[in-house]
């Protein structure tokens, strides 16, 4: 079973813009602070709540770590909202250059440009969320139209897998980039 709040929800035809609008409002609500979970919006700017175990964290700082390691004038945050018309999403991993950087600034705050980089990291296939491959495969869709280069999703089993239009075998980006982590 999903955990799931939902609060004011918007029509489903909302552009990132009003999304913006949205994630405002639900950051600065006190009682969604704290919470232990990462915290997105749908197309109706519903919000959705996912819980993260450990491992996702772990994984999330070894793309972190390999990211320095191969692109080390990049920024790579963890959790980082983007707001895209399908709603704010979390990216667990981001890389993007300063410049990138300075740009999506002036988009607004979640940036309405995505950086050059998304990574996802998929749960434990036991795991009660639905970040499945459909939901990949959403996400993906909307970071790229949003303006990323490239959106990486990381297995259970920690095998990167890369994708642009179409999946290729490794990062045009920053192609040193491992093919496991």
């Amino acid at each position: 079973m999903r955990s799931n709040k939902f609060l004011g929800a918007m029509p489903t035809t909302a552009r990132a813009a009003d999304h913006q609008e949205r994630w405002h409002e639900i950051v600065s609500d006190p009682g969604l602070r704290e919470l232990p979970y990462t915290v997105e919006t749908n197309h109706r700017g519903q919000i959705v709540l996912s819980p993260r175990k450990n491992r996702h964290s772990v994984a999330q700082e070894q793309i972190q770590g390999l990211l320095d390691e191969h692109a080390p004038g990049g920024l790579q945050p963890t959790e980082f909202a983007i707001a895209t018309a399908g709603g704010v999403k979390v990216a667990d991993v981001i890389w993007m250059s300063p410049g990138r950087w300075e740009h999506m600034q002036e988009t607004g705050d979640p940036s309405t440009l995505a950086p050059e980089i998304c990574v996802e990291v998929m749960p434990e296939s036991n795991d009660w969320e639905s970040n499945d491959w459909d939901e990949m495969h959403s996400k993906r869709t909307l970071y790229l139209e949003a303006g990323a280069e490239e959106v990486w999703v990381v297995t259970e089993e920690g095998a990167v897998r890369f994708f642009a239009d179409e999946e290729m075998e490794a990062s045009e980006v920053l192609p040193e980039f491992p093919e496991h982590v």
